[in-house]
C-alpha cells in the first residue's frame, strides 16, 4: 500500500470516529469523514451521508470518488442508540437502532468494495461493542446490532479474501465520550468496578488499534473480532 491511503470514517465528526479520523490523519492518510447533521470538524474533509438511506451513500460514495478516488480503507463507525427495556421497547426504537447500526454498515461495506476489488487491496473495520457478546440490559437492539456486526464481518471476509480485502470488528468497551460523561457518579464508579484495568477507555486507545488493524502489519489479520475494553468482556 502507498503511504497516503484515502480512509473514510461514517460518524467520524465526534466521539471515537473523530478520535479515529485524526489518528489516520497524524498519520499521514488522506482523512474523509462523514457526518448526518452538523458537518465536519476543522482540518476534516467531510461528505454528508445518512448511512440508513442508500442513495444517499450512494452519493456520498460517488463525491468521495469523483474528488479523491477509491475508498482504501472504510471505519464503519456511525451508530446510534435508543436504550429501553424488551418489554417496553418499540418496534421503531428497535428498528431505527437496526436501520443505522447493521443495515447502514452493510451498505457502506458494500459500496466501498467495487473500488477496493479492482485494486485487490483494502481494509474494513467495524466498530462494535463489548456489549455484542457480554449483553447489556435495556440495550436489545443496540446488542443485537453490534453481534450481528461479527458475522457480517466474517462473512465478508470468507467472501472477498482472495482480493486481498480484510473485514475486522473492533470492540471497545466503556469510553470517554460525551456519552459516557454524562452518567451519574455512582453509576461510572459501578461500571469501572466491573473492569479489570479499573478505568475507561480514551477514544485515542480505540483509535490506536484501529490504525494498526488497517496497517500493513495486521494484512493477515481478518474477521476477528479485537477487544479494547479493559477486561470487562473477558470469556465471551
Amino acid at each position: 500500500m502507498s503511504s497516503a491511503r484515502n480512509v473514510l470514517v461514517t460518524g467520524g465528526n465526534r466521539g471515537i470516529g473523530l478520535a479515529i479520523a485524526q489518528a489516520f490523519k497524524e498519520a499521514g492518510d488522506n482523512v474523509i469523514i462523514t457526518y448526518r447533521t452538523g458537518g465536519a470538524p476543522d482540518g476534516l474533509l467531510g461528505v454528508q451521508m445518512d448511512v440508513t438511506d442508500s442513495a444517499s451513500v450512494n452519493s456520498a460514495f460517488a463525491e468521495i470518488e469523483e474528488k479523491y478516488g477509491t475508498v482504501d480503507v472504510l471505519i464503519a463507525n456511525a451508530g446510534i442508540t435508543k436504550d429501553g427495556l424488551a418489554m417496553r421497547m418499540s418496534d421503531s426504537d428497535f428498528q431505527d437502532v437496526v436501520d443505522t447500526n447493521l443495515t447502514g454498515t452493510f451498505r457502506v461495506a458494500q459500496r466501498s468494495l467495487a473500488g477496493m476489488m479492482k485494486k485487490r487491496s483494502g481494509r474494513v473495520i467495524f466498530i462494535g461493542s463489548v456489549v455484542a457478546l457480554l449483553g447489556s440490559a435495556g440495550q436489545a437492539n443496540y446488542a443485537a446490532t453490534k453481534s450481528a456486526l461479527v458475522g457480517l464481518a466474517r462473512t465478508l471476509a470468507r467472501e472477498y479474501g482472495s482480493r486481498g480485502i480484510t473485514f475486522n470488528v473492533v470492540a471497545p468497551g466503556f469510553v470517554e465520550t460525551d456519552m459516557t460523561a454524562v452518567l451519574a457518579d455512582n453509576l461510572k464508579e459501578k461500571y469501572v468496578s466491573q473492569i479489570p484495568l479499573g478505568r475507561f477507555c480514551s477514544p485515542a486507545e480505540v483509535a490506536d488499534v484501529v490504525t494498526f488493524i488497517a496497517s500493513q502489519e495486521a494484512a493477515y489479520i481478518t474477521g476477528a473480532v479485537i477487544p479494547v475494553d479493559g477486561g470487562l468482556g473477558m470469556g465471551h
